[in-house]
């Protein structure tokens, strides 16, 4: 899998206004914007995301993903 590969798949089941993924093939770093994650928590954030890689988790095509997870106001914050 290539980075553009697991950004589609992100994209794909989370609306995203920004996203930057990156890593060796198996261990990935990711910074991702989205609405939906007003109001949750670290946590419920990363969850959400997990849920649009589905099996790929468990069967080590995505053997570690850490994340940076902003809401849209929370971007905007950090970008200035």
């Amino acid at each position: 899998m290539q980075a553009h590969d697991l950004q589609a798949l992100i994209q794909a089941g989370l609306p995203c206004e920004h996203i930057t993924v990156e890593g060796d093939g198996r261990h990935w770093s990711a910074v991702i914007v989205s609405p939906e994650f007003e109001g949750k928590r670290l946590i419920q954030r990363h969850q959400r995301v997990y849920a649009t890689l589905g099996q790929r988790m468990h069967t080590d095509e995505v053997h570690a993903l850490s994340m940076k997870t902003y809401t849209p106001a929370e971007w905007r914050a950090a970008s200035q």
